[in-house]
């Protein structure tokens, strides 16, 4: 989507974000989540201070790695890279484990079973300043000021995690729909 794409331009610290975890080369990698979702929300509540990253969601898809401590070695050298960034790496090849959900088919599969569809978008450098972006349900709703429960989960979890994460306080014109 160009829109988050030039939004991402914008933004020196995702911009150097994007460059450290593509020099890592691991198979379908993206920075998801917050990273994407809120630069977007900002920008379409016209916020003058972005929302603070509280974590970098860097995620990728590796069913053939043995290392259990890989995201670790991953998340140091990020963290050795961009100090000042809370990273948070997952290999979303063994995460259907701890949903108890089916093996996922890949990187994008596996966005497809987070609690809101809106969270379910990563964004990732391809080249020096050349970008791809990715949303597991599409980019309409996100822009589209709406926060959509997934059914894939629990809608407790959706709503305890919208309330939790003061979504609708940071961005009144947000609407959730179930």
């Amino acid at each position: 989507m160009d829109k988050v794409v030039e939004l991402i331009r914008q933004d020196p610290i995702r911009v150097e974000a994007l460059n450290h975890v593509s020099q890592l080369g691991l198979p379908q990698c993206y920075i998801a989540a917050g990273f994407v979702r809120n630069l977007v929300w900002d920008a379409l509540h016209d916020v003058n201070v972005s929302t603070p990253l509280n974590d970098v969601d860097v995620i990728y898809f590796d069913p053939h790695e043995q290392n259990p401590s890989a995201c670790s070695v991953y998340e140091s050298r990020l963290k050795t890279c961009m100090p000042q960034l809370n990273w948070q790496v997952r290999n979303q090849a063994i995460m259907h484990e701890r949903h108890g959900d089916s093996p996922y088919q890949g990187t994008v599969d596996a966005m497809h079973y987070w609690p809101e569809k809106e969270t379910a978008i990563a964004v990732r450098q391809v080249a020096p300043n050349q970008y791809e972006c990715v949303a597991a349900f599409g980019f309409e709703s996100l822009f589209g000021y709406c926060i959509t429960h997934n059914p894939k989960r629990s809608r407790e979890t959706f709503e305890q995690r919208v309330d939790a994460k003061g979504w609708l306080v940071r961005w009144p014109l947000l609407k959730v729909v179930l």
